[in-house]
Formats: C-alpha cells, sequence, structure tokens
C-alpha cells in the first residue's frame, strides 16, 4: 500500500505525526509520502517537528511554490526533503501511481 499525507495547515503537523506513527505500528509494509505546502511549509523550520522528519521509513515533500512564497531555502530545509516543484502537481501524480490521499 502507498499513501501521501498532505499538510497545509501549520497546526495539522502535530496531527499528522501521530496518525503516521500508528500507521508505521501496521505489520504490512506501507509506502508513506508526506507533502506539505502552503503556510504549513514554515513547519520544516520549527524544532518541534525535527524528530517527525527524521521518521525511518516516511519520505517528505516540500512544495517549492510554498518555500519561495514563505522565503524558505532548500539549504533551510532538512537533508532529506525532497523539494518538489508545484505541491498540487505532486498531490496530483502521487494519486495517479496509486496513493491513497490523507489531509488530516
Amino acid at each position: 500500500m502507498k499513501v501521501v499525507f498532505h499538510i497545509d495547515e501549520l497546526e495539522k503537523w502535530t496531527e499528522t505525526a501521530n496518525n503516521v506513527k500508528n500507521l508505521l505500528k501496521e505489520p504490512e509494509k506501507i509506502a508513506i509520502i508526506v507533502l506539505i505546502n502552503g503556510k504549513a511549509i514554515k513547519g520544516y523550520l520549527a524544532a518541534e517537528n525535527q524528530a517527525f522528519i527524521a521518521t525511518e521509513g516516511v519520505t517528505f515533500h516540500a512544495c517549492n511554490n510554498a518555500m519561495r512564497a514563505n522565503n524558505i531555502t532548500k539549504e533551510q530545509l532538512p537533508e532529506d526533503v525532497v523539494v518538489v516543484p508545484a505541491g498540487v502537481l505532486d498531490l496530483i501524480e502521487l494519486q495517479a501511481q496509486g496513493y491513497a490521499y490523507i489531509k488530516p
């Protein structure tokens, strides 16, 4: 199974982290991507989100449009974050690849 979690509200980081942690407890292997866009992009810079961002088995995507709008550079992001040109396009492509869409 494959799933993409979509965060576009800064206050949804914690809820998403809890959802992902619960999903990782399942015995079945699940590919998990967390896509961040909109104002939530600032969450990449918050100290309280760093442990979640470092979660093994989870890939994080950052919308370049949101980064630009919020004056965030690739160098400011945690090392393994994948920058995508547009978050909405990334969601479309992931769903076309069979990823289930979850928006906490």
